[in-house]
């Protein structure tokens, strides 16, 4: 048997996604900026995606940018709107448990002579609002804060986040990392307050490589990509066709079964933390509850390092995550979220992050419980020695 439980690092996609992207790649192929027939074809379907896409969020299409995932919509929200609004001031906000693609953006903008202020979290990710409130000056130009961590799963405060930003000053942009919570909740940027959001398809069962950003309309933004002005002269380069017809239909599919999906992932995750409270020793690090995603599990297997625990699942057919897929391959002992919530080093160094997705089962929960069942006591035995 085979349990895939890594979801949050990327999804399979699904019959109807795949369908869309190869009639786009080998029917409708043409380029959206031509004038001819197949141009003409290819815009409609770009059209139709940006609507279905503004549908899911009630924004305007014109307020929908495709993009090559979110670590492009990241580097463009942060990047772009400090210095569209240098003038303004030079205060960026964000938080201590980032993804490295917000993280990475803010040093560079810190090297380039912008003050960038890292809000901490509790034991279970969550920022403090005070905290925020205290961080916001009249030189605040940007706050950027994750809706839900990658790792853990914690849901932070972004309605209340956004409330807190304009009340202090309008003029301060709120960019938000949906990547694991759009697909999965519903998301209203407007009624939270936040200007910029961005998303990764292939988090929610659609291709790799395509993404968007939210932008509302009134919000001054530099564009990042220079060239043949398509989008509006704000992302130039050759649309994505195929990945926005299949991003999409991805969305729509995602938000057609939100709630049954919801109750699915829900149900998942207790048959998870269930299980994983009745093995000797373990911590568990996500909660349950509205403060936390439906989707995601983070827990610690004292004795035993995540590395070599993940590898002997994976001998069973089991894939599951060490961390976020975006910095596995890098040389971290230990990664930066866990050591922002103040982990023991042991704990920090056996954890493993378990993810589902609606087409996840019952089986593939049971059988992954039932292996590590079976390889904890032989594992810690092998690492004391």
């Amino acid at each position: 048997m085979e349990a895939y439980l890594d979801n949050s690092a990327t999804t399979r996609c699904t019959e109807g996604v795949r369908d869309v992207v190869v009639r786009a790649m080998t029917e409708d192929y043409g380029n959206p900026s031509s004038q001819h027939r197949k141009g003409v074809e290819a815009e409609r379907i770009l059209r139709d995606a940006r609507e279905t896409i503004a549908a899911t969020l009630k924004v305007s299409e014109k307020e929908i940018f495709f993009t090559s995932g979110a670590t492009e919509s990241n580097n463009w929200a942060i990047i772009g709107a400090a210095l569209a609004n240098r003038r303004a001031g030079t205060h960026l906000i964000t938080t201590a448990i980032e993804h490295a693609a917000v993280s990475e953006p803010m040093a560079y903008l810190e090297k380039q002579g912008f003050r960038v202020t890292y809000l901490p979290v509790d034991a279970r990710g969550h920022i403090s609002l005070e905290d925020l409130e205290k961080a916001l000056c009249e030189e605040t130009i940007l706050v950027s804060i994750m809706y839900v961590n990658n790792e853990i799963g914690t849901i932070e405060p972004i309605s209340e986040a956004g409330k807190l930003i304009k009340a202090r000053n309008p003029r301060t942009l709120f960019h938000v990392d949906a990547v694991q919570a759009y697909g999965k909740m519903e998301i209203r940027p407007r009624k939270l307050g936040v200007d910029m959001l961005s998303v990764s398809a292939h988090k929610i069962h659609g291709p790799k490589g395509v993404g968007f950003l939210y932008v509302n309309e009134k919000t001054k933004l530099q564009p990042m990509m220079l060239g043949g002005g398509q989008q509006r002269g704000m992302r130039s380069g050759t649309d994505n066709v195929p990945g926005a017809a299949g991003l999409a239909e991805a969305a729509k599919e995602a938000y057609a079964q939100l709630g049954q999906s919801t109750e699915h992932l829900l149900s998942l995750k207790k048959r998870m933390m269930d299980g994983l409270r009745d093995l000797a020793g373990v911590v568990i690090h996500s909660e349950e509850g509205d403060r936390s995603a439906p989707h995601i599990v983070s827990a610690a297997f004292p004795g035993v390092r995540s590395e070599v625990l993940l590898h002997a699942l994976e001998e069973r057919g089991i894939c599951v995550s060490a961390g976020s897929a975006c910095t596995t391959n890098k040389k971290v002992p230990v990664s930066g979220v866990l050591k922002e919530l103040h982990l023991p080093k042991e704990l920090a160094e056996s954890t493993l992050r378990f993810s589902f997705s609606r087409f996840t089962t019952d089986e593939e929960i049971d059988y992954c419980l039932g292996a590590l069942r079976e390889l904890l006591p032989v594992l810690a035995r092998y690492a004391r020695h």
